[in-house]
């Protein structure tokens, strides 16, 4: 007869496999797309700015419903949400291999951001739930390192069905995954909820209005301008609005993301941390990957290649940097992250030309591949340590959104930057363009260490680190420390 200790251990590696699965998919669609984008544009007859949000569209519902994929899986059962985000995330995808027209497209790529959003923060708090405190960094080293196969395969998944198929089959291929995966979510996976409070709906409206606001405008401003009067409204009009939201989650209740938590140091800093590396990281690599393409004459599946170097070295390093930094803390674990993706960033722009060579860039590229695994798990664990258990989803939530708010600012400020010295008129403009945006995304990511370096971070207050029982096929799990 097994013992209960490896009843439990099945489950936990269980509960990690079907949630990096789940992460692997919806991290996998948003990056497989971009390099399919001229074979959509052939095939459907789509116009440049329909092609921009067939990508905006996903990434614009996701970003704004984090927080409440969050809530409502506290509210109504963390694996049943689950579930229903992957299996709306699977219809979705069925839904846009079939698209005969790029307005179906578009409408469901938004599904897809949609389920995204349930999925994703359920990933990590599901982790939480089924590892205790002192087993967790190693968990979360693996999923942070799935995140990085799948940021790694993207390119070169995307390069190779373009190659050997057609476009439909890049959403094709999360169609078996996904109906193999909700039912065995189904089985093996344990129900949990958070705390019983009531659902915050004034405040759901709020963020959901006021993220859209934000991240519309900012997404707008990269095609039309910043000054424009769209743009403009939009963004004033998303900043009072999350305004609003913090001014009632102050009030009610019930928050659906207290405002305590970023009185916590652990938690502010982490999440400036994570704003500052999608900014300044992600914001490169959405300029890198074309000037392998555009400006070297590399294919799709060339240029994915290439970027496993730097993609990676995620998925190596961010197993260990998860493992260490529960043992060592996460603050300068981070600070070394971004200090080398900065030193990354200058070094491929102090070299970047017309002719450059690929050797060239192979150490800088696993330098940005490492610091970005020194920051993932880390950080993770460092908001999970921040927060009691039954908070997770909350926290979860607000730092994905924080993170994918900082992606879109990063490429919506680096792309005013790029047109600004910059164009795509030749590998020449092009490269004028980049220098400069590389330097200013490696300037941000400086500034995110040199904050995770001064702040140092505080330990959870005695009545966070009580034993809090969540809900789990019976089974308690203790507050993070």
């Amino acid at each position: 007869m097994p013992t209960t200790e490896t009843v439990n251990s099945r489950s936990r590696i269980a509960t990690l496999v079907i949630v990096s699965v789940g992460l692997f998919m919806v991290v996998l669609d948003n990056l497989v797309v971009s390099v399919a984008l001229p074979s959509i544009h052939r095939d459907l007859g789509a116009s440049m700015q329909s092609l921009e949000w067939t990508v905006n569209a996903y990434v614009l519902s996701y970003a704004v419903l984090l927080l409440t994929g969050a809530a409502l899986g506290d509210r109504f059962g963390r694996k049943r949400m689950f579930m229903a985000g992957i299996a709306l995330f699977t219809a979705a995808s069925a839904g846009s291999a079939l698209s005969p027209t790029m307005g179906v497209l578009i409408g469901t790529r938004a599904l897809q951001g949609v389920g995204a959003a349930i999925v994703t923060p359920l990933t990590l708090t599901l982790l939480a739930d089924a590892f205790p405190p002192e087993r967790r960094g190693l968990a979360l080293g693996v999923w942070s390192g799935i995140s990085g196969v799948a940021v790694a395969l993207g390119p070169l998944v995307g390069g190779a069905v373009i190659q050997l198929a057609t476009w439909h089959w890049i959403f094709w291929i999360n169609v078996p995954i996904g109906l193999a995966l909700v039912p065995t979510a189904a089985r093996r996976l344990h129900e949990s909820y958070g705390p019983e409070r009531g659902l915050d709906l004034l405040g759901l409206g709020l963020s959901g209005a006021g993220l859209f606001g934000v991240i519309f405008g900012l997404i707008r401003a990269q095609t039309i301008g910043w000054t424009t009067t769209e743009v403009v409204i939009s963004l004033a009009a998303g900043i009072a609005l999350l305004v609003a939201f913090v001014l009632h989650e102050l009030r009610t209740d019930d928050p659906m993301l207290p405002m305590s938590f970023f009185k916590n140091r652990s938690f502010a800093v982490t999440n400036a941390v994570s704003l500052a590396m999608y900014f300044g990281m992600f914001g490169s690599i959405f300029f890198v990957s074309q000037y392998l393409q555009n400006v070297l004459g590399n294919t799709p599946l060339q240029a994915g290649v290439k970027l496993l170097v730097w993609t990676g070295a995620v998925m190596v390093v961010s197993p260990a940097a998860g493992y260490f930094s529960e043992r060592f803390g996460s603050r300068l674990f981070m600070a070394a992250g971004l200090g080398l993706q900065a030193i990354a960033l200058g070094w491929l722009a102090s070299e970047v030309q017309l002719g450059q060579s690929y050797l060239s860039m192979v150490v800088p590229f696993i330098f940005a591949g490492a610091g970005m695994a020194l920051v993932f798990a880390p950080a993770a664990s460092a908001v999970l340590a921040a927060v009691r258990t039954d908070q997770a989803g909350q926290a979860s939530g607000a730092t994905n959104a924080i993170r994918e708010l900082g992606g879109v600012l990063g490429i919506a400020v680096l792309s005013t930057i790029f047109s600004a010295h910059g164009s795509y008129a030749s590998g020449q403009a092009y490269v004028n363009g980049l220098t400069p945006t590389m330097w200013v995304g490696a300037a941000v990511l400086l500034v995110g260490a040199l904050i995770a370096l001064a702040v140092r971070f505080e330990k959870p207050a005695p009545s966070e680190t009580a034993e809090v029982p969540v809900t789990s096929g019976g089974v308690s799990a203790a507050a993070t420390a």
